[in-house]
Formats: C-alpha cells, sequence, structure tokens
C-alpha cells in the first residue's frame, strides 16, 4: 500500500526555490539541508508535500543529475481571480498563459518557479456539456 506520494524537484536553485514556494503557496520547511529541502502544507484536511533536490548531489543517478523540465504542477484554489491578483499583480511573478476559461472546466492562468517549471492556478468552474459527459460522475461530482 502507498503511503506517501509528493514530487522532488531537481533544481541547481534549491535556495531561490524553496523561498518561492514558501512566499507564494504557504509551504513549510520539515527538513532543511545545503542539499535537500521537504516542504509542506499542513493547513488543509489532506497535507501536502513538495520537495527539492540539489540536481547534482551524489543520490542522484549520474546520467540524471539535470535541473527539471517538462513539468506542470496544477494548483487548485478556490478562486483564481484573487489569486491572479496576489501572485501576478502584487508579487509581479511571470505570466506565462493569461486567465482563460476552458470549455473542459478550468479558469486558470500559468506562471512558473525559479526552475521554469509551469504552475498552472486553476478554479474549477462547469464543463461544458460536450466534456462533462466524458466525466466520471461519481468521482468528479466529489470535487
Amino acid at each position: 500500500m502507498l503511503n506517501s506520494f509528493y514530487p522532488v524537484i531537481l533544481s541547481e536553485k534549491l535556495e531561490e526555490t524553496t523561498e518561492f514556494y514558501e512566499m507564494n503557496f504557504g509551504f513549510t520547511p520539515v527538513f532543511k539541508s545545503d542539499w535537500y529541502v521537504s516542504l509542506k502544507i499542513n493547513e488543509n484536511p489532506i497535507p501536502y508535500e513538495l520537495a527539492i533536490i540539489d540536481s547534482h548531489h551524489h543520490t542522484i543517478p549520474e546520467n540524471y543529475r539535470k535541473a527539471a523540465q517538462g513539468m506542470l504542477f496544477n494548483f487548485e484554489v478556490d478562486n483564481v481571480d484573487d489569486e491572479y491578483k496576489r501572485l501576478i499583480l502584487s508579487e509581479n511573478l511571470p505570466i506565462i498563459q493569461e486567465m482563460k476559461d476552458e470549455d473542459f472546466g478550468q479558469r486558470h492562468f500559468i506562471t512558473c518557479d525559479p526552475n521554469g517549471i509551469l504552475i498552472d492556478v486553476i478554479q474549477i468552474i462547469p464543463p461544458n456539456e460536450t466534456y462533462r459527459s466524458q466525466f466520471n460522475e461519481e468521482i468528479w461530482s466529489e470535487k
């Protein structure tokens, strides 16, 4: 049985990446060294975890010691417009994709972290009829 699951970002910007997720998304370090940081959000009913590791650390197989790329993190929020004002307008995070509503049931915008990992900030909205039929209603309605 799976006990835990969380992403670990391979980064050449350990400190900057740690501060980014602390300041902008409310993560708190639970372990911090000069090569690895474990972050957690405990305020939610389900705790969220994220870790960052120095991409050149000896525990990473040598052929894989590269900074992360080609990643997209989805952060679902209650009010995406408020998050846009906070993150983009107030904190001046880069805007990769402007706010838009999607037929498949999302209102969202995309920014990125210091490593270039995309962060899709999403509010669930009702999908149109075409997409609604593609959802597993029993599971989807739990959202």
